[in-house]
């Protein structure tokens, strides 16, 4: 399958986590705004099939598209720079490829022939690669790899993209390569050596690069820009300065004042656009960095220690201040850390409100009840995330007397299951790939928190959990103080939950913070933020 679209290629070298996913999404921006069909792609060199059953501790966020796959969290930067909602092509791994060779051996599919790394396991990337580019119909994919130019995993991939270049042509694509440039102590003098051998490593794997974004913690001299042109084979123009950024949003007008989109439009002959108006992008980041007010949000989760851990729920939080005009500064706060016998005052003192995000496993949860009842108690408000919502259920089932309630996933023996797998799901199998995952309607019960932060009766959202609200409660909890503000369409599932006795309690079975976009905040997260910043001009 072959479309007429372009595709860009982006590599990263010397060490990893050195920001190929924001150059990725700030260079589809800096397209986007020109008024170009853009999409991206993220190949990784782990052997797992996907990220679904992989750690937070190690890989971070698992994101989770319209469609449900478990995906890299760069997915999420791509959608909320970009604008675009990523599919299942859109993400793939070694581990997705050899078994989709392996699959395809057994079915005689290639005819008895020996399989061979080249041509069957470059031919299945190649595939996948055209295959995202002509269901996007996109003027421009951009193809992130994985991984760090040296590793044993990543040479099939670069194979894979040295022979798109053959097939395609110079024009249709282009080679931007991220590298950071080292600083020597103790003055801190420029080194351009660990790039000059970056450049070197990718040439023997007979890649030139186009382009290189030189990541910085400082400006970068004029001298140094011409010493790295020369000795890796580049135009100057195309030795790009990527100096670190306070907030990710400013990355794309980095790029813009860099010249990257004119030298990429130039380089790749791409048709003439209207410039689309970027003021927005503009405005936003000029909002994000100028804000009139501030407040604290307490997130209490399983996975603090780790930075990506929960990213989309902290860009989220972003986006809801941006909305408000306010900076919105996180405490973050281990879940096993809070017990019943501990004065939780101290640990929230000055919080404007409580966020508990997703997880799994019983770790910590009995932490999470606690802050919940102190938000209950203190009026605080909340808003809790797939697991966030069940404990704020099990939370709210202990107070009306249901002693010893909880989920089944925490305790197969609890008296009073409030949350359970239902008659219909899988108890046994494969963890990979068996929960409830994407996009699924939901329907809004008017005068509720729910309905007036939405404005409308039915939505979709995004979903990644097993474990559901158990029906034989429902009754009980209302009776409690619970609502249910938000069904299924055939109301046999529980999608939102509210507190009518509290001034903001809302929980989400599902995650709205992955269709959450600077330019587009959540509807949820922009009533949270309100909600928070109103009680810190009430809270005693």
């Amino acid at each position: 399958m072959r479309s007429e679209g372009k595709m860009i290629f982006v590599t990263g070298g010397v060490m990893s986590s050195i920001g190929k996913g924001i150059a990725t999404a700030s260079l589809g921006r800096a397209l986007t705004s020109r008024g170009y069909r853009v999409n991206a792609l993220k190949i990784d060199p782990y052997v797992n099939v996907d990220a679904g059953t992989m750690n937070p501790f190690q890989h971070g966020e698992v994101f989770v598209t319209n469609d449900g796959a478990e995906t890299d969290l760069d997915l999420g930067n791509y959608e909320r720079f970009l604008g675009v909602d990523c599919r299942q092509y859109s993400n793939f791994t070694s581990g997705a490829v050899y078994q989709a060779v392996i699959e395809k051996e057994r079915a005689g599919e290639y005819l008895g022939e020996t399989v061979q790394l080249i041509p069957h396991i470059t031919n299945e990337i190649k595939e996948r690669i055209y295959y995202a580019l002509s269901e996007t119909c996109s003027d421009i994919l951009i193809v992130e790899i994985g991984g760090t130019i040296g590793d044993f995993e990543t040479p099939p991939f670069v194979e894979a993209i040295r022979e798109i270049r053959i097939e395609r042509g110079v024009e249709n694509t282009l080679f931007m390569h991220v590298i950071p440039i080292a600083q020597a102590s103790p003055w801190g003098e420029m080194k351009t050596k660990p790039t000059q051998h970056s450049v070197r490593a990718l040439l023997t794997l007979g890649i030139q690069p186009d382009v290189l974004i030189c990541r910085t913690s400082v400006d970068l001299p004029k001298e140094i820009r011409r010493k790295i042109a020369s000795t890796c084979g580049v135009p100057v123009e195309a030795v790009i300065e990527a100096s670190d950024v306070e907030e990710i949003e400013e990355a794309p007008l980095l790029f813009e004042r860099e010249g990257v989109g004119d030298l990429v439009v130039k380089r790749m002959r791409l048709p003439k656009q209207e410039q689309v108006e970027c003021g927005k992008w503009e405005e936003m980041t000029h909002r994000l960095k100028n804000p009139k007010r501030t407040v604290e949000i307490a997130v209490v989760g399983k996975y603090t220690e780790h930075g990506d851990a929960y990213l989309s729920v902290k860009e989220a939080l972003k986006h809801g201040g941006i909305a408000n005009e306010a900076r919105v500064q996180i405490r973050w706060i281990e879940s096993d850390e809070l017990t019943e016998a501990e004065n939780l005052s101290s640990r929230f003192e000055g919080v404007g409100g409580m966020l508990v995000p997703g997880g799994y496993g019983y770790r910590g949860i009995e932490g999470m009840i606690c802050a919940i009842r102190y938000a209950r108690e203190n009026r605080v408000p909340y808003l809790g995330l797939c697991l966030g919502m069940q404990c704020m259920v099990i939370e709210r089932a202990r107070y009306a007397g249901l002693a010893g309630a909880n989920s089944s996933e925490f305790d197969e023996n609890a008296p009073h299951p409030v949350i359970h797998l239902m008659d219909t799901q899988d108890r046994e199998g494969d963890k990979g790939g068996t929960q409830r995952l994407g996009l699924y309607p939901c329907v809004l019960k008017p005068d509720t928190r729910a309905h007036a932060a939405y404005g409308q009766a039915r939505i979709e959202e995004r979903h990644r959990h097993r474990y559901e609200v158990n029906n034989a409660y429902r009754a009980r909890l209302e009776e409690a103080g619970l609502v249910w503000s938000g069904l299924s369409p055939d109301e046999s599932l529980v999608e939102i939950a509210e507190a009518s006795d509290h001034p903001w309690m809302v929980g989400s079975q599902f995650h709205p913070e992955f269709r959450s976009r600077p330019l587009t905040p959540h509807p949820l997260f922009v009533k949270f933020i309100e909600a928070s910043l109103e009680w810190m001009t009430v809270a005693p």
